[in-house]
C-alpha cells in the first residue's frame, strides 16, 4: 500500500506532536519529518506474504534470533531483498 505524499506528511506531523507530547526532545523537525515518512514507507511497502516467507525463513536457522534485535532486522531486510528479487523474476 503506497501513501500519498499529502497523507505520509500528514501522518509525520502526528507523529512528531505525539512524540512532543510524549517528552522527547526533537532537535531538527526537517530530519525527523524525513526519518518517520520513511518509516512509514518501508512499513506499509512490505508485501504480507514475503513477510510470512521471510520470517520462516529466520525461524528455520540452527539458532534463535530474537524478533526486534538488531540482527532480526538486518535478517529480515536482507532476506526480504532476496525473495522480491526471486520473485521478479
Amino acid at each position: 500500500m503506497r501513501l500519498s505524499e499529502s497523507l505520509s506528511s500528514y501522518l509525520a506531523h502526528r507523529a512528531i506532536e505525539a512524540l512532543r507530547k510524549s517528552g522527547a526532545a526533537i532537535r531538527n523537525d526537517r530530519l525527523a519529518l524525513a526519518e518517520v515518512k520513511k518509516a512509514l514507507a518501508r512499513a506499509l511497502d512490505r508485501d504480507p506474504r514475503i513477510d510470512e516467507a521471510v520470517a520462516r525463513r529466520i525461524a528455520s536457522l540452527s539458532r534463535p534470533v530474537p524478533v526486534g534485535s538488531a540482527e532480526y532486522e538486518v535478517l529480515h531486510r536482507q532476506y526480504y531483498e532476496q525473495e522480491i528479487a526471486k520473485n521478479r523474476r
